[in-house]
């Protein structure tokens, strides 16, 4: 019986930040910029006959969370809700808000902190050697997976180095 053979070695980087991202419009706009200024020089390619992007989102998901409280300010409930998109989350936000009946289910007051909210996407990048990578932002983190080539954690962390939310 023939053996599996590694044919590569892929690894993952992660650099914990040293304070969470402030709120979604700064995740949002740090993600954004990636895509659109292309800082790890990837190139576009061609899969199933279809051109891709050098760097394209690939995923994304904004959750908010809620508490509830009764008229003595304790925890009559809770609530999370997912989305995939900022627009999604900020509307879903507004909309939880003003549920009256959710409120009315919940026998108590809601109350949204954004600093518990939870941010995350993640971009595909094609490396002009033919890899491809993702970088996956969160609120506390950023992550580096399926690459091999050290050059590529070195683009990523030299172009982290200088936006002032990644430290």
């Amino acid at each position: 019986m023939a053996d599996f053979v590694q044919s590569n070695e892929t690894k993952t980087a992660v650099r914990n930040l040293a304070a969470p991202i402030s709120d979604v419009t700064t995740f949002d706009g740090i993600v954004e910029s990636v895509i659109a200024t292309n800082p790890f020089g990837c190139v576009d390619y061609m899969t199933a006959g279809i051109t891709h992007p050098g760097v394209e989102k690939s995923r994304e998901a904004h959750t908010v969370r809620f508490v509830y409280q009764d008229l003595e300010a304790k925890t009559a409930g809770t609530g999370s809700h997912r989305f995939n998109s900022v627009a999604g989350y900020t509307a879903g936000a507004a909309a939880l808000m003003a549920d009256a009946d959710l409120t009315n289910a919940h026998a108590g007051t809601p109350a949204h902190d954004p600093a518990d909210d939870s941010f995350s996407a993640t971009v595909k990048c094609h490396d002009a050697n033919g890899e491809l990578y993702n970088v996956t932002f969160s609120r506390n983190r950023v992550t580096v997976t399926s690459y091999s080539d050290d050059a590529i954690l070195a683009k990523v962390e030299t172009w982290a180095d200088t936006v002032p939310e990644l430290a």
